[in-house]
């Protein structure tokens, strides 16, 4: 397994090297840039124009700027400077907390709506057609149906207008405003559990109606498999067969999706931490695509690549995991 974990991640290497020629490609191509805007405004002249140009590298060849940027990244891990902050890249996506908070509230979603979603699946499933599989079945497909931003502006409007939810206590951001530079407490974690449910609500809803779904039908076709049979011949008990022999493999498409399930949320997140106003690095990958700030675009696509590649390594070593099975060379 340890040989496996390393392979994996030298294999991470050069696809991450191929995603960031994709990424510059991409917004290499897109029309205008950063200094676009500038030559608008009169008092700009040309000269200036092309000194910033020069300054930032952008009257080179494509493949000049981009083996500029890569070789910047590979022998210093610097990706660039923010067009608009005026600092690297890094700081701009990460700092200020905001990478910390991405962790948080994607993770604690992720094992809030697992938690949730597969009892629910299992329940489904071992109650097929009844009237409370329906309204899972009901609430699953509305769970998929509706966008997160209106369900985001839906929640908004139901605490502020019909809560009358108080601007003291709030459900925007992270904190209140007094607890906000306070030093860490109960009162202060009770706080940010109250600011932060309606994104694990948001966020939460469309993946725990998929997963309620797949897990429903994944133990579904399982508890018509030949073995699950004999195990009921042999006389063990209901609850011994679904949970030891049928879930246990029931679950194995789920933990493989799992490596989807990381970006999904942070991308899914996007819309949700603007209208919530959460600090998180999505919204500043946002402001960037706004003001066509490629290098933090860059970074913040090579982010997320990141994260896709590491949510299928770890759902690759929860699958061998859960199933004995399986076995990596």
């Amino acid at each position: 397994m340890i040989t496996y974990i390393v392979r994996r991640t030298l294999y991470m290497l050069p696809l991450l090297i191929i995603v960031s020629l994709i990424s510059f490609l991409l917004i290499y191509i897109m029309p205008g840039d950063y200094l676009t805007r500038a030559q608008m405004n009169p008092q700009v002249t040309q000269e200036t124009l092309a000194q910033m140009r020069a300054a930032y590298g952008l009257d080179q060849s494509v493949l000049v700027q981009y083996w500029l940027w890569l070789k910047q990244i590979i022998l210093h891990g610097n990706f660039g400077m923010s067009f608009e902050t005026m600092r690297p890249v890094f700081w701009t996506l990460f700092m200020g907390g905001r990478l910390m908070w991405t962790i948080i509230v994607s993770l604690s979603t992720m094992l809030l709506t697992w938690m949730i979603s597969i009892p629910l699946g299992i329940y489904s499933a071992t109650h097929q057609y009844k009237p409370s599989d329906h309204i899972l079945t009901f609430f699953g497909f509305l769970g998929l149906s509706i966008p997160n931003f209106f369900f985001a502006l839906v929640l908004l409007w139901l605490l502020v207008a019909v809560v009358h939810v108080g601007p003291n206590l709030g459900i925007s951001g992270l904190f209140s405003n007094y607890y906000a530079q306070q030093p860490w407490s109960l009162a202060k974690f009770g706080n940010l559990l109250w600011h932060i449910w309606p994104a694990w609500l948001v966020i939460g809803t469309s993946g725990m109606a998929g997963l309620i779904r797949y897990m429903r039908g994944s133990l579904l076709d399982t508890l018509s498999l030949q073995y699950v049979q004999t195990a009921r011949a042999k006389g063990l008990p209901e609850r011994t067969v679904i949970y030891k022999h049928a879930v246990r493999n029931a679950i194995n498409p789920l933990v493989s999706m799992l490596g989807m399930s990381l970006p999904g949320l942070v991308s899914g997140s996007l819309i949700t931490a603007i209208v919530l106003n959460l600090p998180t690095v999505e919204r500043a990958f946002f402001s960037a695509l706004q003001m066509q700030d490629q290098y933090v675009i860059m970074g913040g696509l090579l982010f997320f690549s990141l994260f896709l590649l590491l949510g299928n390594l770890i759902a690759d070593i929860m699958l061998a995991w859960v199933d004995p099975r399986i076995r990596y060379s």
